[in-house]
């Protein structure tokens, strides 16, 4: 019964999960989008290559824009963070905590998640984004420690 739907630990992972991917996946169109409307902001020298897109590549296309460069970063931060919570929420979910601390947890890191976002966006100073970025970690951290504590009592 812990991973069906019938669960509702796993069906707040379920939920939970879904959105952190459908937000990593769409940080990642987001940059597209940017690059494309700015025509700059491209990765890699290749890029340079004339294309349907990009008809007219030109060399200063490589250079950092801050406009893509800053939804780049948060995909990137989105990549270092949210596969954690996916592979922890996982093992909590085995673990069989209570619904209310799941729910805590869970729902807890996806809204650090996106008011970290809504910061990065807003160009909001490093402190106001660590803020959020250590709600989100101390909820995975506290998943796992659960996790750790449920199995040594069960050695």
């Amino acid at each position: 019964m812990t991973f069906t739907t019938d669960n509702p630990v796993f069906v707040t992972y379920m939920i939970t999960a879904a959105i952190m991917v459908i937000k990593i996946m769409a940080q990642g169109w987001m940059t597209v989008y940017r690059m494309l409307k700015s025509d700059e902001g491209l990765a890699s020298p290749e890029d340079l290559r004339p294309g349907l897109i990009n008809k007219n590549p030109r060399p200063e296309q490589l250079e950092i824009s801050d406009y893509v460069d800053r939804s780049r970063r948060m995909h990137r931060n989105d990549l270092e963070n949210i596969p954690a919570f996916l592979a922890c929420g996982l093992i909590f979910v085995a673990a069989a905590p209570a619904l209310l601390w799941a729910n805590i947890l869970m729902y807890g890191f996806v809204a650090a998640r996106l008011i970290h976002a809504l910061a990065y966006a807003t160009k909001q100073s490093h402190e106001v984004r660590a803020t959020f970025y250590t709600i989100g970690s101390v909820a995975v951290v506290a998943m796992a420690v659960y996790v750790l504590v449920v199995m040594v009592e069960k050695i």
